[in-house]
């Protein structure tokens, strides 16, 4: 079995920063993808960023420059650091990652239970 934990959502300034995690637990082999996801009331979730085993990112256009994606191979974790927030960034942000596991030939789409980032004054 493979959970994915996260922590660091709150309520935070518009301009403040928060610092989300995601760990990976489990039987796991390796890890592929990981990147994290929001969804604000009434809208669809979308992708926020990912990030591949390379190190190579990417950031939907309303982030960049904003949010920083990175990851620590060796404790199978996945941060998201955001700076200057705003009020539309409230959303509940999920992390997912790709991972394949123990007894299993494919890589399973893993998703944590969500935390929630609010961001007003």
């Amino acid at each position: 079995q493979v959970q994915l934990v996260e922590s660091g959502g709150g309520l935070v300034q518009p301009g403040g920063s928060l610092r989300l995690s995601c760990a990976a637990s489990g039987s796991i082999i390796s890890i592929y993808g990981m990147g994290w996801y929001r969804q604000a009331p009434g809208k669809q979730r979308e992708l926020v960023a990912v990030i591949i085993s390379s190190g190579n990112t990417n950031y939907v256009d309303a982030v960049k420059g904003r949010f920083t994606i990175s990851r620590d191979n060796a404790k199978n974790t996945v941060y998201l650091q955001m700076n200057t927030l705003k009020p539309e960034d409230t959303a509940v942000y999920y992390c997912n990652a790709l991972i394949r596991r123990l007894g299993v030939a494919e890589p399973i789409s893993y998703w944590g239970q969500g935390t929630q980032v609010t961001v007003s004054s």
